[in-house]
């Protein structure tokens, strides 16, 4: 089983860092869609205060329920520190959507025992595992 339908068949909470409430961008489409599957969401970014009827949180360490999954729609030079607070609050897995990669911090969130997937779109993965 790869990590991409490991972390859509465990994960059932995600914490989507870089929601916008614009439904024109693809992490409010993407996490709407996950939505609609069953998938907790919860926002994180600093420049919302709600998006999909849920509060939204500045950052990772600010929510306040368990996450299974960190979801990351920000730019590479971001990821280092996003994948050390999915790492500090204990989360299952980190997702980075396409067009996203950074190898040393996927690596070290594996190291410290995460599962983690990048350049995928979690949508994409989803219809294709589960048409």
């Amino acid at each position: 089983m790869t990590a991409e339908q490991q972390i859509l068949q465990s994960c059932r909470t995600i914490a989507v860092v870089g929601l916008s409430s614009n439904p024109l961008r693809p992490s409010y489409e993407v996490s709407r869609f996950m939505r609609r599957q069953g998938y907790q969401i919860i926002p994180v970014n600093p420049q919302e205060s709600e998006v999909l009827g849920e509060k939204c949180y500045a950052r990772l360490e600010d929510v306040p329920v368990p996450v299974d999954c960190v979801d990351v729609f920000r730019r590479p030079e971001f990821v280092p520190e996003i994948v050390d607070s999915a790492i500090a609050i204990g989360a299952k897995a980190v997702w980075l959507q396409l067009g996203i990669s950074h190898d040393e911090a996927i690596a070290r969130a594996e190291a410290a025992g995460l599962l983690a997937v990048q350049d995928r779109c979690l949508l994409i993965e989803y219809r294709r595992y589960f048409r």
